[in-house]
């Protein structure tokens, strides 16, 4: 089988031998976010070295199904064995997917923002709707989701949230999110029942700790404490221990309020700052280059990545890729991998 070489095992098999030797040291747990960070490496590649031995397995398996249902001219044989192929099919492409995510920090975690923009109490509704989406997606696929942030809105549904999503390749994942997401339903806010359009904006960028560099000033910084008032831990509301931090010369603000001290809650909100303005340096970069500047889009009508239509049809619609399903029930659950796959394919088919 040439999947080996797809997939490059081999070369995945050398660096899980190299993190377990690694685990081993005896002074392994000198610096605990670094052996935390390799534990969860190495899980994430012995989970992929499984997930290649059981497609070996499952094609192993289905021509042995094939060989006896003609032997036997049986065909309830035979269509277990197409079921069973249609499996192994789905198995593959999401395997051969993850071999797209080779970009810088797809292997890290995820920080996603989530926004209202055009629609007031709607938008606010459809931010929830959203943020239950993404929680679910992520705990369905193993990761684990942290709120680092939470407003409620003013008469229903959620102002701004930020969840912190960890595992191997939830960046990777995640950044097909990043853009402006476009609800179309019958209102329940609305005692006449009228169609309304709303619109979310979601932001992902990847979770840094010490792996670049990126110059930031303290002088730049304003930094202001208040007492959290969101969904929270066991100390939420009774410290002001909340963080803000404002960088005055971009004007981009982080905040945390999840962390048991504002020491943590600092510490987590400069790893965000600086994620965020490593984001923007890359992204000023390729507008330079691709003389696009200027581009940034409104979180309104005709900027939007994807749609989501319950009325007067279910329609979910990627508008980058042209993927679509009208199961939108499914993808309200988290059911959104489809849509990440056709993303990584289509990126990497333009590059």
């Amino acid at each position: 089988m040439k999947w080996g070489t797809l997939f490059d095992i081999e070369r995945i098999k050398e660096i899980t031998h190299e993190l377990e030797q690694a685990s081993m040291e005896g002074n392994f747990w000198t610096d605990v976010e670094n052996a935390q960070k390799i534990l969860q490496q190495l899980k994430g590649y012995k989970e992929l070295v499984d997930k290649y031995n059981k497609l070996c397995v499952s094609y192993e398996d289905i021509f042995v199904l094939i060989e006896m249902a003609n032997e036997s001219d049986d065909e309830e044989l035979m269509q277990e064995a197409k079921e069973y192929a249609k499996s192994f099919q789905n198995d593959y492409d999401a395997m051969r997917i993850a071999t797209l995510l080779d970009e810088a920090y797809d292997k890290n975690d995820a920080i996603l923002e989530l926004h209202p923009g055009a629609g007031g109490t709607e938008a606010c509704d459809w931010v929830s709707m959203l943020l239950r989406m993404y929680i679910r997606w992520a705990e369905s696929s193993g990761f684990k989701v942290e709120v680092l942030d939470y407003l409620d809105g003013e008469e229903a549904g959620v102002k701004s949230v930020t969840l912190q999503i960890s595992g191997q390749n939830a960046y990777g994942y995640l950044k097909s999110e990043k853009g402006i997401h476009r609800l179309v339903r019958i209102s329940p806010f609305d005692s006449s029942g009228r169609r309304h359009t709303s619109f979310a904006s979601c932001d992902v960028i990847p979770q840094i700790t010490n792996e670049i560099e990126v110059d930031i000033k303290t002088e730049d910084l304003r930094i202001d404490t208040y007492r959290a008032t969101g969904a929270g831990g066991q100390h939420i509301n009774t410290t002001d221990s909340a963080v803000r931090i404002t960088h005055m010369p971009t004007g981009i603000v982080v905040q945390c309020q999840n962390e048991r001290s504002q020491i943590q809650n600092r510490e987590k909100a400069m790893q965000m700052l600086k994620a965020k303005l490593y984001e923007k340096e890359k992204q000023d970069r390729q507008d330079t280059l691709e003389g696009i500047r200027g581009e940034k889009k409104d979180i309104a009508w005709g900027s939007q990545i994807r749609s989501y239509v319950f009325h007067p049809y279910n329609l979910v619609k990627d508008h980058r890729t042209l993927e679509e399903t009208g199961n939108t029930g499914a993808v309200m659950d988290g059911d959104i991998d489809k849509f990440m796959n056709a993303y990584l394919a289509w990126i990497h088919q333009r590059d």
